[in-house]
């Protein structure tokens, strides 16, 4: 009994299961994806019992549960269609009068009896429209293709970032067709050809457009802050979301943050909507660029000041401007303050908001995953000659260093832990092991089979800061 009845569970699935159109040419024919299911549906004499009824056959399970489609449609009769008559879909298992009315529940059978119901053939059409891309890929794959149909892809604005693996290269443009369909946002499919940072140092990379226009200017929002730039010239992760967050969630208001390789500020711009002041930079002109328009466009210009610069000459510029700052005494920065809505012309204006700017960096980001730890021998003498800034002279802390890098993958990361630690060793020229203070390895994500991306967050040794600066 067991088995019987899951065969017809079973064979009931199967119905609602696109038909098979694999495709030798690869190509996508949607007209071949329509298919027709005959069932029963309730046909209500009179449409103001339709709510009742639909909760008595929901309680005995009669009635359809269809993802995607409501069970109430209107009438297959045009005429009674067209005075406004519906009805109910009924499961598959439950069949129209004159078959097998053993299927029927009593709430069925006694409605029926009554007049005040129908249990009618109803042809249920479902289309291309109705499928999934899931359901599409399934259906159009050759089945030695459908071990990991591809799902994973980046969306940055209205373009699909696909990176296929050479089994699914012969489909790419049907993937890619069948993405745009079923994602009304997207208008652009693109397939990576080469890796990030083979293209320019810029960590842009080689793509090919496998549907819709060439135009790769995106517009999109992360942390309510917008972004815009030629997503073929600057680099931007959607998969870093979250990890942009998480640093941006660390800094507090008032502190100042120096972004090493800000891109196009993801981090930076949300950190200064926060009122964290922003020292941020990049190499690329594209991505400055793009940081400038982002910085006027959300609003945070007194907070975010952009540069580009090589980041190993950042790092000293950065520290040393701040300082120049406070001892010219052109650390403080006036906002105006906003206008109360609907205050009458004749009302005082608010006095503006002075803000102080520290004199020392809190944080250093370092995003750069590939290489980014080479530039930590940068902050070798970081501070030189003003340790009286920092502890025991004061209560400030020298700078934490938030740097990303890549190590293979393992289970609880304890060897990529070590291995992270003796390459920053080898930068500082100071020892910096495992379970030292300050000091966190964050598994940021995967990125391949064997790889890895961590953030290494540690406090930059005193030993360092002070020592005395040396050329690179």
């Amino acid at each position: 009994m067991a088995d019987a009845s899951l065969a017809a569970k079973s064979e009931v699935m199967s119905l609602f299961r696109p038909p098979i159109v694999r495709s030798a040419s690869a190509t996508l024919n949607r007209a071949l994806f329509s298919k027709t299911i005959p069932i029963a549906a309730a046909r209500i004499a009179n449409p103001k019992n339709i709510s009742r009824f639909r909760k008595l056959l929901e309680k005995s399970e009669e009635l359809a549960k269809l993802e995607r489609i409501t069970n109430i449609q209107l009438d297959p009769d045009p005429a009674l269609a067209q005075r406004g008559g519906k009805c109910m879909l009924l499961k598959p298992e439950i069949k129209p009068e004159g078959t097998n009315p053993t299927t029927w529940s009593a709430v069925l059978q006694e409605a029926v009896k009554a007049e005040e119901m129908r249990v009618i053939p109803y042809n249920l059409t479902l289309d291309y429209n109705y499928w999934t891309y899931h359901d599409i890929m399934t259906s159009l794959l050759p089945e030695d293709a459908q071990e990991e149909i591809p799902v994973g892809f980046a969306i940055v604005g209205h373009v699909a970032h696909l990176n296929l693996r050479d089994e699914y290269i012969p489909y790419k443009h049907v993937i890619a067709e069948v993405l745009i369909d079923k994602n009304p946002t997207i208008r652009t499919v693109i397939n990576k050809v080469d890796d990030v940072g083979t293209h320019s140092e810029y960590r842009t990379f080689g793509y090919e457009v496998l549907a819709g226009p060439d135009d790769m200017n995106v517009e999109l929002s992360e942390e309510n802050c917008i972004f815009k730039f030629d997503y073929s010239k600057v680099y931007w992760n959607s998969r870093l979301q979250t990890e942009h967050k998480r640093l941006v969630d660390s800094f507090n208001p008032g502190e100042v943050v120096c972004d090493v390789m800000a891109g196009v500020g993801p981090f930076a711009i949300p950190a200064g909507k926060k009122g964290v002041f922003v020292w941020a930079n990049d190499l690329n002109p594209d991505s400055y660029a793009a940081m400038v328009e982002a910085i006027n466009r959300n609003k945070v210009r007194h907070f975010v000041r952009p540069f580009n610069e090589d980041g190993h000459t950042f790092i000293h510029h950065a520290a040393d401007s701040i300082l120049n700052l406070a001892s010219t005494h052109k650390n403080t920065i006036s906002i105006p303050a906003k206008r109360v809505f609907n205050a009458k012309a004749s009302d005082p204006v608010p006095p503006p908001t002075i803000l102080t700017i520290p004199q020392t960096i809190s944080h250093f980001v370092m995003n750069l995953p590939a290489t980014a730890i080479d530039f930590l021998g940068s902050f070798n003498g970081l501070y030189h000659g003003h340790e009286q800034l920092f502890e025991p002279h004061t209560s400030t802390k020298l700078p934490m260093v938030h740097v990303h890098c890549f190590s293979t993958k393992s289970e609880d990361n304890v060897r990529e832990g070590i291995e992270i630690c003796e390459r920053i060793s080898e930068k500082l020229g100071y020892v910096v092991k495992p379970g030292d203070k300050e000091l966190v390895i964050h598994e940021v994500r995967d990125v391949a089979p064997k790889k890895r991306m961590f953030c290494a967050s540690f406090r930059i040794p005193s030993e360092v800061a002070f020592r005395e600066r040396r050329a690179r």
